[in-house]
């Protein structure tokens, strides 16, 4: 059965959806039914008070942290604003590119970002952060030369900080290494 995602998504995620192009996805569904709606005026009237809480925890949850949310003692010594939140940003950056859910995504792009991240300007932390905001198996597929860098990852000079990962993966012995020097790898860069 072929059908689209937008009827599941609440009203204001349906104006966002709209304006998209709806995916169409085939998938097993047993015996469920075809999800359409079918509340009592008492589920709707719950309803009606619930979406505007959800919008509220997933606003929350998807909101950079601000300097002002975070403990003192998780700051460090620097003093300026501007360069904590560089810090807190460059961090943040790190932990999620080691924390991707793919081993090998995890080895390849966290090991780059332990050594690199705290290397990068402002504007190669913004391209950085694009690529990382990518979908794993993407990232998994471009950072292992299956897949061509998509246009907008590119530059005339092939220096790219995506370009940077590619040829440091191409030459890195994860991935062709023995398991001491995985465990090793994994030690240093802060993996386990």
């Amino acid at each position: 059965m072929i059908r689209s995602v937008q009827p599941l998504l609440p009203r204001s995620r349906l104006v966002l959806a709209s304006s998209q192009p709806t995916l169409q996805r085939l998938w097993y569904r047993g015996d469920s039914g075809d999800g359409e709606r079918n509340l009592s005026d008492k589920e709707e009237a719950l309803l009606q008070v619930a979406i505007p809480k959800a919008e509220m925890i997933m606003e929350r949850h998807v909101r950079l942290p601000q300097l002002q949310d975070i403990p003192v003692s998780s700051l460090g010594t620097q003093s300026a604003d501007a360069d904590l939140e560089l810090d807190v940003r460059r961090k943040r950056l790190v932990y999620r590119s080691k924390q991707r859910g793919w081993l090998e995504v995890d080895l390849l792009l966290g090991t780059w970002a332990h050594e690199n991240v705290p290397l990068l300007s402002h504007t190669e932390l913004d391209d950085f952060e694009a690529f990382v905001n990518m979908e794993t198996i993407d990232i998994y597929n471009i950072v292992t030369l299956r897949t061509d860098l998509p246009e907008e990852l590119k530059t005339t000079h092939g220096n790219s900080v995506v370009e940077r990962i590619q040829a440091w993966a191409r030459d890195s012995p994860l991935g062709k290494a023995d398991p001491d020097t995985y465990k090793t790898v994994k030690t240093e860069k802060n993996l386990i």
